[in-house]
């Protein structure tokens, strides 16, 4: 049976440090996954739920669940941070976990913890960081730019993230990252963000890159990096790696804001 037209749809919307999702629980497959136009209106912030992405908790047979990730725009993502930390959460709301688990997402298997509101989430191991005149690029499980700025707070990062993504990266696209250290492993970020095509009040497999570029650039010595966003705190821990690096995790919270239906 597949959702059609008129069908009442439960969801849940979830949030990581502000980075917010519409879960649906799509175990019995039922959600159409090339819906886009469905998509994109359910997270429409004036006409439907609102919210940065949309995704799909699935049955897996390599793990505990599969995570299906779709940008606001209807389109499907690459790997997502926060999301995957929320859909952790709510594997747990749903009783499929405990404290621990893995699950399979676009970028293959990962895994995590959960502690109360906090998760801990296992990402890839990067091999390769490309250095720019002024800037940095790398995969976190998306692709993202790292750019040091100053004035943080002032800057435009609507306007300017548009003209690099756009600009530098084409169609196909780069998330972008713009920075200002704060302190030895203190480091502020705020995300443009492709897909969504603005800025986000945080982006997990963001502060992934900046953490590991602020490495790269000498900018900080630690394995463990605080990252400040709009939406809140977080923390990415890793290892040096003979190339690149390795043991990399993603923490902070994640915590349901509410449920509801809604017609499609």
């Amino acid at each position: 049976m597949f959702i059609q037209e008129g069908m009442i749809v439960t969801f849940y919307k979830y949030q990581g440090s502000g980075n917010d999702f519409i879960i649906i629980d799509n175990r019995k497959g039922e959600f159409p996954k090339t819906a886009g136009k469905i998509i994109s209106n359910l997270c429409d912030r004036r006409f439907g739920i609102g919210a940065d992405g949309l995704i799909l908790l699935e049955e897996d047979d390599r793990a505990h669940f599969g995570m299906v990730y779709y940008n606001s725009d209807g389109k499907t993502g690459s790997m997502c941070g926060n999301g995957g930390r929320c859909i952790v959460a709510f594997a747990k709301y749903l009783g499929i976990i405990k404290e621990n688990t893995e699950f399979n997402a676009v970028d293959g298997l990962h895994q995590a913890s959960i502690n109360e509101k906090i998760v801990r989430l296992k990402m890839q191991d990067v091999k390769e960081i490309m250095e720019k005149s002024n800037c940095l690029f790398l995969n976190t499980g998306s692709p993202h730019h790292v750019q040091l700025v100053s004035n943080l707070k002032d800057f435009n990062v609507k306007e300017e993230g548009a003209k690099l993504r756009y600009g530098i990266y084409g169609e196909s696209g780069s998330n972008i990252n713009f920075v200002e250290q704060k302190g030895e492993n203190k480091f502020a970020v705020r995300t443009y963000e492709r897909g969504v095509e603005n800025e986000t009040l945080s982006c997990g497999t963001g502060v992934t890159a900046v953490a590991l570029g602020m490495h790269y650039w000498g900018k900080t010595n630690g394995e463990t990096v605080k990252l400040h966003t709009k939406g809140g705190n977080l923390s990415v821990q890793y290892s040096k790696a003979a190339n690149g690096y390795e043991n990399i995790w993603l923490e902070g919270p994640a915590e349901q804001v509410f449920k509801g239906t809604i017609e499609i």
